[in-house]
């Protein structure tokens, strides 16, 4: 299933006949496949662990899986070729507020130091992207950031993560701890960048005020398989629904029910059993994370 057909020559996502799981669990993704083209702002939907997050991380290059057509990003392998993070092309922002240091591996970034520390620190910036940025998000620069609020740490956070212009930008529930006003800023600068530079957004997102005339397409994950994956404009139920969050409410409410239904099973012993027996388990070399 696919979000829109992918074009020969595509910069966007393609991911084709995917296998992952974590180490001892059963498989989450079977066969899984996803595109999305360029240009897209695509909404990723699902309940609390149907694999939003995982699969973000997959085409953020952060899981090993398969080989290197699998997951493809930009046309390049999303774990294997590195540069399409280094060059800020492949953008990651999910909730983890840390960086990666060497050796010492993530480190948070709460110490004793300002924004424009941070901000400011990043080579290669373009002095007018970074000034929007700090207008944008409304962030005073001699915040200290062992001192500021979940919010405003955000704000830095997501400053930092956009200094870079990106060609795919994947998105992790990061506007959660934003104002009203400082999200829909942000959103139409989403929209800008998407519109203008044919960027490619994948958003996982519980909130959907103003969704509606933002997003272009959607995929809906329910326990790692993609039910749904097309554009907004095609969505059956929004014809006739007032908004989003109700046409997704109906969605997960039927997925909770549906899961009730299900006959009660000796859970260790069948994770056990469809584990060893998989030919998708993941060995050391694919739980392989970075």
């Amino acid at each position: 299933m696919a979000v829109e057909e992918e074009k020969e020559g595509s910069m966007g996502i393609r991911v084709h006949g995917m296998q992952f799981s974590y180490e001892w669990q059963s498989p989450l993704f079977v066969d899984f496949k996803l595109n999305v083209s360029p240009g897209s702002r695509c909404l990723l939907l699902g309940a609390n662990g149907s694999g939003k997050t995982t699969l973000l991380k997959i085409l953020a290059g952060k899981h090993m899986v398969g080989g290197r057509d699998v997951v493809r990003v930009l046309n390049g392998s999303a774990f294997h070729d590195t540069h399409l993070v280094c060059s800020g092309d492949l953008a990651y922002l999910g909730g983890s507020w840390s960086k990666t240091i060497g050796s010492a591996g993530d480190v948070p970034l709460q110490g004793d130091f300002s924004a424009e520390h941070m901000i400011f620190g990043v080579e290669g910036a373009d002095p007018d992207r970074r000034n929007k940025l700090i207008e944008l998000l409304d962030i005073d620069l001699q915040w200290r950031m062992h001192k500021v609020s979940d919010g405003q740490r955000r704000r830095v956070q997501i400053c930092l993560g956009l200094l870079h212009p990106f060609k795919v930008l994947l998105l992790d529930e990061v506007t959660v701890d934003l104002d009203v006003v400082t999200r829909m800023d942000l959103l139409e600068f989403f929209k800008e960048e998407c519109e203008q530079r044919q960027a490619t957004i994948v958003y996982a997102t519980h909130i959907f005020d103003g969704l509606e005339t933002w997003a272009t397409h959607l995929a809906y994950i329910q326990a790692g398989e993609l039910r749904k994956a097309e554009k907004l404009s095609d969505v059956d139920e929004l014809k006739s629904s007032a908004n989003l969050l109700s046409v997704v409410e109906t969605w997960l409410r039927a997925e909770t029910r549906n899961e009730k239904k299900k006959p009660v099973q000796n859970t260790a012993q069948t994770q056990k059993t469809s584990v060893a027996s998989s030919p998708f388990f993941s060995s050391r070399h694919m739980a392989y994370y970075r």
